[in-house]
C-alpha cells in the first residue's frame, strides 16, 4: 500500500511538472521556445533550450562540435549521472574556478521543489505571473497531496532537492515515459550522487559549503 502511495504521488510530480516547465520555459523564452505542454517529441537535446538546460557542465553546448557529439551520443561526450548539468547552477553558470559556486540554485530547480514541496502558487509568486488555466486546472487536483507531504517537512532536506532534480531532468527531457535509465543516463545513480554531494562531505570546507547551501535553501 505505501508503495502504491508513493507511485502515485510520482506519478501527479511527473505530470504536474510535465505542464509546468514548459510553460516557465515559453514565459521566460517566448519567441525561442517552441515547446508543446503535452508532447515531449522535441525537447531533451532536440531542443536548443532544453539540450543547454541537460548539457553537462563539462562541455559547451553552444560549440557546434560538442553540440553534434552530444546529439550523437559520441562515446567522448556522453551525459551521464556522473556530470553536474546545466540547469543545477543559478544562471545556468558555471565557474571552472569554483565549480561549487552556485550549485544546486538554478531557478528551474527551486521552481520544481516549489511546485513539488509547497504548491503551484509559490512558483507563480516568484515571477508574479498568472497560471495558464489548463496547469492551474491540474495543479489544483494535485496540491492536496504534494501540501499532505509537507506534513513533518520542517526544512528543506538533501533528499527533497535532490527529488526535485531528477523530477525536473525528467521533465526536461525527451523521454516519454518514466525509466530509471534513459539512454546512458541513470536517474538512480544521479539521485545518490546528489545525495552524496550532502551527506558526505570530506574536509571542513566542503561541510561549510554544504551548510551554507541548505541555509540558503532554507531562509
Amino acid at each position: 500500500q505505501l508503495n502504491k502511495g508513493a507511485d502515485s504521488a510520482h506519478g501527479d510530480d511527473v505530470a504536474s511538472l510535465k505542464l509546468a516547465v514548459v510553460h516557465w520555459l515559453m514565459s521566460a523564452e517566448p519567441e525561442e521556445c517552441a515547446l508543446q505542454p503535452d508532447e515531449k517529441d522535441g525537447q531533451g537535446f532536440d531542443h536548443e533550450l532544453t539540450g543547454h538546460l541537460l548539457c553537462p557542465v563539462d562541455y559547451d553546448w553552444y560549440s557546434s562540435d560538442h553540440h553534434a557529439a552530444i546529439c550523437d551520443c559520441h562515446p567522448k561526450f556522453l551525459v551521464t549521472a556522473y556530470s553536474w548539468l546545466m540547469f543545477l547552477y543559478e544562471n545556468e553558470t558555471f565557474d571552472l574556478n569554483n565549480p561549487t559556486d552556485s550549485l544546486f540554485k538554478g531557478k528551474l530547480l527551486v521552481k520544481a521543489f516549489k511546485q513539488i514541496f509547497t504548491s503551484p502558487t509559490s512558483v507563480l509568486k516568484m515571477d508574479d505571473e498568472p497560471s495558464p488555466r489548463k496547469c492551474q486546472r491540474h495543479d489544483e487536483q494535485c496540491t492536496h497531496s504534494h501540501m499532505a507531504s509537507l506534513l513533518g517537512m520542517k526544512s528543506v532536506s538533501p533528499c527533497a532537492i535532490t527529488y526535485a532534480a531528477v523530477q525536473l531532468h525528467f521533465a526536461l527531457s525527451s523521454c516519454g515515459a518514466w525509466q530509471v535509465v534513459d539512454g546512458e543516463f541513470n536517474y538512480e545513480m544521479f539521485y545518490n550522487n546528489i545525495v552524496d554531494f550532502f551527506e558526505d562531505a570530506e574536509t571542513p570546507e566542503d561541510n561549510s559549503i554544504v551548510q551554507e547551501l541548505l541555509l540558503w535553501w532554507n531562509q
